[in-house]
C-alpha cells in the first residue's frame, strides 16, 4: 500500500546551507496496519508525510502509494490518500458540515455521497453536536475532527496523519485514536506521526524511528523493545537513536 524507496529532501537554508530533512529513507506500510513515525520535533516526521502525501516533491527517491508513483502519478496518488496536515487551515466563517461537503464536490463526490459519507464519519467522530457551528467557534479538538473528516470523506485506502492527537484534550485524543483502530479494522493503511510513545504503544501495529532525517529502526514496538532491554518505548528510543 506505501513504500517508501530511499526518499531524500535537501532544503537550502542561507544560514545553515543544505538541510537533509529527510536523509535516504525507505519503509513500507500495509493494509490493514497503522504505521507510526516516531521522533522528536524537527526529526523529519512531517517532511516525510508531505512527501508521501505529494504536498511537495523529493530531491530524490519516491514512493509507491498503491501503485502510484509520488512524483510521476501524483493526482493518482491523491485520489487514493486521506492525508491530514498539521496545520488544520480551516474556513472560520463555514460551519463544520460545510466544510466538509465542500470537499466531497472537490473530490468529484454527488450529493448523496456526501450526504451518507458525512453523516457516517460525523457519527464515528461524535461530530453532530457541532456540526452546524462555524469554525471560528469550535475548540481545538473540534476543529481537528472537522480536518479528519474532510480528509478521509471520499474514503480513500490509504490514510496520512501528522500528529493528529497533538493538543488535544483527553475525551478529543480517546475518540480520534478509536477512529484510527475503526479504520484498521476497516482493512485501511493507516501512517502517522507523532512524538508521544505511550500512543505510539498501544495503537501501532510496527513502527519507524527517524531521527536527524534518517530511519534509525523499523518493525515492531516488541520488536524494539527486545533490541534493547528495556521495558518502555520511550527509553528504547533513547537508545536507538544514541542521544
Amino acid at each position: 500500500m506505501i513504500e517508501a524507496k530511499n526518499l531524500t529532501k535537501i532544503f537550502k537554508d542561507k544560514k545553515r546551507g543544505e538541510v537533509r530533512a529527510v536523509d535516504d529513507v525507505s519503509f513500507t506500510c500495509k493494509k490493514g496496519e497503522v504505521f507510526g513515525l516516531l521522533g522528536p520535533n524537527g526529526a523529519g516526521k512531517t517532511t516525510t508525510l508531505r512527501l508521501l502525501s505529494t504536498a511537495i516533491r523529493p530531491t530524490s527517491g519516491t514512493a509507491l502509494i498503491e501503485g502510484a508513483d509520488i512524483v510521476k502519478e501524483p493526482q493518482k496518488v491523491r485520489h487514493v490518500t486521506g492525508f491530514l496536515s498539521g496545520n488544520t487551515g480551516l474556513y472560520g466563517r463555514l460551519t463544520a458540515r460545510e466544510m466538509v461537503e465542500y470537499f466531497g464536490k472537490l473530490y468529484g463526490m454527488n450529493k448523496g455521497q456526501i450526504v451518507q459519507r458525512t453523516n457516517q464519519i460525523f457519527d464515528m467522530l461524535d461530530m453532530n453536536e457541532f456540526a452546524d457551528s462555524r469554525n471560528e467557534k469550535l475548540s481545538t479538538g473540534m476543529k481537528q475532527k472537522v480536518s479528519i473528516a474532510r480528509s478521509v470523506l471520499h474514503d480513500p485506502p490509504v490514510m496520512i496523519f501528522d500528529e493528529p492527537t497533538s493538543g488535544l484534550d483527553v475525551m478529543s485524543s480517546r475518540t480520534i485514536v478509536q477512529f484510527i483502530r475503526q479504520c484498521r479494522d476497516d482493512n485501511k493503511c493507516l501512517i502517522f506521526s507523532t512524538h508521544i510513545m505511550s500512543e505510539a504503544m498501544r495503537l501501532c501495529d510496527r513502527i519507524a524511528i527517524i531521527h536527524k532525517g534518517k530511519i534509525y529502526f523499523e518493525g515492531t514496538v516488541d520488536e524494539a523493545l527486545e533490541q534493547t532491554a528495556y521495558d518502555n518505548l520511550e527509553d528504547a528510543f533513547i537508545e536507538i537513536v544514541g542521544v
